[in-house]
């Protein structure tokens, strides 16, 4: 078959369409072509930390890679950079299209923001960047810390106070006006991080903003068992049941994570029309617990894939994650018919991911009338050879090294396995010149930040002895330790 490309759409799609004039001429001869891949959760900020942390839970992880002490603002130029790590890695890889969720320390700006919306920009990628927030202090976010966490640390934590809300929604709606809708490739999202680091009255606020202008509302739930307790602790119900009873769940909710959720929360995603972005690579890292895929699945939850930080994933690629996605399912359960095949995990990769940025009506899938955003695979390399079924091939052969051409809106991004836009070799020296004395600085944060490492393991064996109704470990609760 041909498919037909005019202007930023697909035009066209079927056989014998060879013969319509065209400025240029593609031979898909030996080649797969399908729709752009969505990463549909990750953090560009981590991209200064691949490879860097090993063996820690998230609770301990965020003290290193989010140091709650002494961070600096980066200058736009490192941001920019940082972010162009990520889109050139995205878009050789078939991921054509990103719901990056940025938190900015000590605090995000409109420059800063504006960096990576340019990075993005220039690439050529399609793009969905939040304003993520926080507007609790840390410590009132995570159970035990009156108890466990020195007063002194405490002292020094609030001397650094969170905005309000209403300085977030200005500064959102600001962003909204700049950023949303730029180069018909890139959005704004809404971010508050969490039901437990936000207010309620945040919560609610954002959502709110979110229907106004018709975007996503991306938010942390349930990531880890802490986070379960965190729930009974504070509000006694589930921070799904939280989020409901504030009428925050709707249709253009997309939950990251979702791993410790009960079946009553899968049954109010689902009727909320919510969407989960699943990292399996990212919750196996961080010992976080296994996502209940064929459960939110089978209540007609909208699933999407995402890599997660740079930092827990090490890679933004979404080919790794549906490998990952495909096989960590199937030890959970002995009954095979439960296990995701490889059309569900394709699914999740494209047109879910989409549906999770609230833009698949325009990307998602190959339709005539949708965007040009599509990606050309070689199927003579060793990944389709011999070729069976190319589904398998996508899912469980593919990484990557067999994308050839990649289009975005029409334009082709990149030819020949090369980025177009942006010179690549460029940029990652000029990145390699600012690393040292970032690196320096963070090191020295690490450093400081250390301190509250006692405390925050001792609430992590706490919370994973609990019993929370939910089991998402190998053994029963209270047994792990």
């Amino acid at each position: 078959g041909d498919i037909l490309i005019e202007g930023d759409s697909i035009k066209a799609i079927g056989p014998g369409l060879g013969a319509a004039p065209a400025d240029r001429v593609i031979d898909g001869r030996d080649r797969l072509v399908i729709p752009g891949l969505t990463n549909a959760h990750v953090h560009s900020w981590e991209a200064m930390f691949k490879g860097r942390y090993d063996n820690m839970p998230l609770e301990l992880w965020m003290l290193y890679a989010y140091p709650i002490l002494g961070c600096k603002p980066l200058s736009e130029r490192l941001i920019y950079l940082r972010t162009m790590l990520v889109a050139m890695e995205c878009l050789k890889t078939g991921v054509t299209n990103v719901v990056d969720d940025i938190i900015e320390l000590p605090g995000q700006s409109l420059e800063a923001l504006g960096a990576a919306f340019k990075a993005y920009d220039d690439i050529g990628i399609r793009a969905t960047v939040s304003g993520h927030i926080i507007n609790r202090p840390f410590p009132e976010t995570i159970p035990y810390t009156d108890e466990l966490l020195p007063a002194e640390l405490k002292a020094r934590v609030a001397e650094q106070p969170p905005p309000s809300t209403d300085e977030f929604i200005a500064f959102a709606r600001e962003g909204i006006a700049r950023f949303h809708g730029k180069s018909g490739r890139l959005r704004y999202a809404v971010a508050p991080s969490g039901p437990q680091r936000c207010t309620d009255d945040m919560l609610v606020a954002a959502h709110e903003l979110a229907r106004e202008f018709d975007t996503t509302y991306h938010i942390h739930i349930l990531e880890t068992k802490t986070q379960a307790v965190t729930g009974h602790e504070f509000y006694g119900k589930t921070l799904i049941r939280y989020m409901h009873d504030l009428g925050a769940l709707s249709e253009r909710t997309t939950i990251a994570h979702s791993v410790w959720v009960t079946d009553e929360d899968i049954a109010m995603i689902a009727d909320a029309n919510c969407s989960v972005a699943h990292n399996a690579i990212s919750n196996q890292k961080l010992g976080a617990g296994i996502a209940p895929f064929r459960k939110l699945l089978d209540a007609g939850v909208n699933l999407a894939l995402g890599s997660d930080g740079i930092s827990t994933s090490d890679t933004p690629r979404i080919f790794d994650v549906m490998h990952a996605a495909a096989l960590l399912h199937k030890v959970t359960t002995p009954d095979y018919t439960k296990w995701p095949n490889a059309s569900e995990i394709l699914h999740a990769a494209t047109i879910g991911g989409a549906r999770s940025a609230m833009i698949h009506d325009i990307t998602g899938s190959l339709e005539p009338g949708k965007r040009a955003d599509l990606v050309l695979l070689d199927m003579k390399s060793l990944n389709f050879t011999p070729l069976n079924d190319p589904r398998n091939h996508l899912v469980y052969c593919e990484n990557g090294t067999s994308v050839e051409e990649v289009f975005v809106n029409g334009e082709l991004v990149v030819s020949d396995g090369e980025l177009t836009n942006v010179n690549e070799t460029a940029l990652l020296e000029e990145f390699r010149e600012l690393w040292p004395d970032f690196e320096k600085h963070h090191t020295e944060l690490e450093a400081i930040n250390r301190a509250f490492e006692p405390a925050f393991a001792e609430i992590h064996k706490r919370c994973c002895a609990q019993d929370v109704g939910v089991n998402r470990y190998s053994g029963a609760p209270g047994e792990w330790w």
